[in-house]
């Protein structure tokens, strides 16, 4: 009997001092594992656990002492089989703490288990995770502990738990994404890890935030360098690496990368893409406009056939891929029913498709506004939505801050659907738009997730200030999260046909246009944008420290790569040359010598002296830029994509300017602000008119000055410069578009 009672009782002893562990009772922990020593002295366990409860008592060393008297008797083979025991008893209790949040207290154990075994890479990779939940994490702490080379060399070991790598190079990634110490250990994850995919996975998802958010593509190229050797020939990583490239400035690299991806890719949509990342490298590199010809014709024809070819939707991925792959057509040619035709084509398979593969949400969507409108109190505001990632310093951000600071928010309320945003907000204009609405939603690039808060919010009105250059958006208005889609700024329509409207005036889309349009064209009375002016700094450039005389004549072209047509350049190039002593100050294009090549070719064709041309930097600020531009004479705009905030800057600074006016929206952007502005000196027809006008604005002193003056005297009364005048004829549009939309609703059969 006496035999019997024993092992129920150490059991019972046992049990107790486990309860007593885990409620903190360390002192009466303590004594009972005394106990259970001496009932079984053969188990060790009770003194590893005796030791641990004297670490967490903060008694270190006694705790070291119970496990070194523990194994003095045994022997090798023992010794390492109770020191892997105490290990995993360790474990077990820095993972409980870990689960409870008690960081600090797994922290220190943890340390004791490294002192254990200081090649345990896993226990390491929790050290650095409780660093992170600490806040008290830096690069030489990861150094310390000496992660990176174990993790380097885990490739002749088991694969180490990829859920672990992923939340340790997750929180790299987040903090210190920029340092060589995170690139270098993203790539011994790859090596290591049993599930390189999952990597693969988050370090294109974060690349993509480093290269558009943080702005630093160089950084996004080393990660998805990475990512390539996993997959050397998946076109989505190849995709990116191009895009980043590009935005580095490192265009041949770009172009070579794109190159490769138009070799690999077979399928139609995959083609049409190919295109377009080709042609986006060529266009931004610059001089390479005999390729970028046949390049666009092939895309033209590959789009016309994928119209009547697909049948089956395309997956949600390459949608997205084919909704930007038009944006390079208004930039290299200047015909409405072409580029509308293919844009048009385009859209029509891609909406197709989503209504496809989200028919049910699109339906949702579609009872609920039904549901809304016959329940609808007549007196509720408005509720306008606008969505956008340029609601920032951005040329969007600058041209439409003036409809929302002069909104009534009485009869209107705003929301703002700020996509792909950082939090913090450091953008300086973009809080200024999150303090201007009454509901600012700070949201990431998940384009259903977006739809789903929009319907949520009950908008009426969802207004796309992004059009094609944002695939997120296209796919959002697509799901047509609200009953009136407007698109308005940003680009041209975007040929959706769940968008209802879209916004121009008279003179950017005049009558005819509208055959060309999916979209039902909303021309606003005078203008479809207005300001009320633009900040200005203090210059930075003088005609001195660019040798430029004080009586000789400037032209100024302040354009991206994209806009810089060769027809155009050869026009203003010949303007500089029949206008003695006159200077060509280029900007927009930095250090790409490519285009600055291309201008020096052409100005050697034309019979220009380079020594007349200089190519400026861009400026950190946009008020510095804007004042710079006060040392010209004259600004020579581009065609057959003009300028749109470049011009309402030159207008607003008061200098003459030539523009032509083509076919489609954004060859007649200048062309409308001009004649908002009350200025028709400047706006040519064709080629010739360009060119004539050119010289003589830059022959004829007086003609300037009368510009120069007209434009001041514009200031009182031009359409170009009453954003509030302007705001309420966009609030009436918007009235008049909930009209027609309820009456169709109260009467479906008008």
């Amino acid at each position: 009997m006496m035999v019997d009672r024993v092992p129920v009782e150490v059991l019972d002893q046992q049990r107790q001092a486990e309860a007593c562990l885990r409620e903190g009772d360390y002192a009466q922990a303590a004594d009972l594992f005394q106990w259970l020593i001496e009932a079984e002295p053969q188990a060790k366990e009770h003194c590893w656990k005796l030791g641990l409860t004297m670490l967490l008592q903060g008694q270190e060393a006694e705790a070291q002492t119970v496990w070194m008297l523990a194994m003095v008797d045994g022997n090798t083979d023992q010794i390492q089989q109770w020191t892997m025991d105490l290990f995993s008893v360790l474990r077990a209790e820095a993972e409980r703490r870990e689960a409870a949040g008690e960081y600090s207290v797994a922290w220190g154990i943890r340390q004791h288990m490294r002192e254990i075994d200081p090649a345990d890479l896993t226990n390491l990779l929790h050290l650095v995770c409780l660093l992170f939940q600490l806040d008290a994490f830096t690069i030489e702490s990861l150094m310390d502990l000496g992660v990176l080379p174990l993790l380097q060399a885990e490739g002749t070991r088991v694969p180490v738990d990829s859920d672990l790598l992923s939340r340790v190079l997750k929180h790299l990634l987040a903090i210190a994404p920029f340092e060589v110490v995170t690139v270098d250990f993203a790539a011994a994850c790859l090596k290591a890890s049993s599930d390189p995919l999952e990597i693969v996975l988050l370090l294109m998802h974060r690349a993509i935030e480093i290269g558009n958010n943080l702005g630093n593509p160089q950084a996004a190229i080393q990660y998805i360098k990475l990512c390539l050797e996993v997959l050397p020939d998946d076109l989505a990583i190849l995709g990116h690496l191009a895009h980043f490239y590009q935005n580095a400035n490192q265009h041949a690299e770009g172009i070579e990368v794109a190159r490769r991806y138009c070799t690999l890719a077979r399928a139609l949509p995959d083609q049409i893409f190919g295109a377009f990342v080709m042609l986006r490298s060529l266009l931004r590199a610059g001089g390479y406009w005999d390729t970028i010809f046949p390049i666009f014709d092939h895309q033209d024809t590959l789009i016309a056939d994928l119209s009547t070819t697909q049948t089956d939707p395309l997956d949600p991925n390459t949608i997205l891929q084919l909704t930007t792959s038009t944006f390079c057509q208004p930039y290299i040619r200047d015909s409405l029913a072409q580029n509308r035709l293919t844009q048009n084509r385009l859209m029509k398979v891609c909406q197709s498709s989503v209504q496809s593969y989200a028919r049910d949400r699109i339906a949702t969507y579609q009872q609920g506004f039904a549901a809304r409108t016959s329940q609808r109190d007549a007196t509720r505001p408005l509720r306008i939505g606008y969505v956008s990632h340029c609601m920032r310093r951005h040329s969007v951000g600058w041209l439409s801050r003036w409809l929302f600071e002069h909104h009534d928010r009485e009869r209107f309320h705003l929301y703002g659907y700020f996509w792909n945003a950082q939090e913090p907000v450091w953008d300086t204009l973009q809080q200024w738009f999150m303090q201007h609405v009454h509901q600012a939603r700070i949201l990431g690039r998940d384009s259903q997730e977006i739809a789903n808060r929009i319907f949520e919010d009950e908008i009426d009105i969802l207004v796309d200030l992004d059009s094609i250059t944002a695939d997120v958006v296209c796919e959002v208005m697509m799901l047509k999260p609200a009953p009136i889609q407007v698109t308005w700024l940003g680009w041209d329509a975007s040929g959706i046909p769940a968008i209802d409207y879209y916004i121009a005036d008279p003179y950017v889309l005049p009558d005819g246009a509208d055959d060309h349009y999916v979209e039902t064209i909303w021309r606003l009375p005078q203008t479809y944008i207005a300001v009320d002016g633009f900040e200005v700094g203090v210059p930075s450039l003088r005609r001195e420290q660019l040798e430029i005389p004080a009586d000789a004549v400037i032209y100024w072209s302040g354009q991206s790569a994209y806009k810089r047509h060769p027809d155009t350049v050869r026009s203003q190039l010949k303007i500089i040359k029949m206008v003695p002593n006159s200077y060509f100050l280029i900007k927009g294009i930095n250090n790409q010598g490519s285009i600055q090549q291309s201008f020096l070719q052409v100005a050697a064709e034309v019979g220009v002296d380079p020594s007349r041309l200089r190519f400026l930097n861009d400026v950190a600020e946009e008020q510095t830029h804007r004042a710079n531009l006060s040392i010209a004479d004259v600004v020579l705009d581009t065609y057959p994509y003009n300028g749109a905030t470049t011009t309402l800057e030159t207008l607003w600074m008061g200098i003459p300017m030539v523009t032509r006016v083509g076919e489609h929206f954004s060859s007649r952007n200048s062309y409308t602000m001009m004649m908002n502005a009350g200025i028709t000196e400047g706006i040519a027809w064709n080629h010739e008119d360009y060119v004539k006008w050119g010289v003589r604005l830059g022959q004829d002193a007086d003609l300037r000055k009368q510009i120069t003056w007209k434009l001041w005297q514009s200031r009182r009364n031009s359409p170009l410069w009453n954003a509030r005048t302007f705001t309420r004829e966009m609030e009436n549009a918007y009235e008049q578009m909930w009209e027609i939309y309820s009456c169709r609703h109260s009467n479906p059969d008008v």
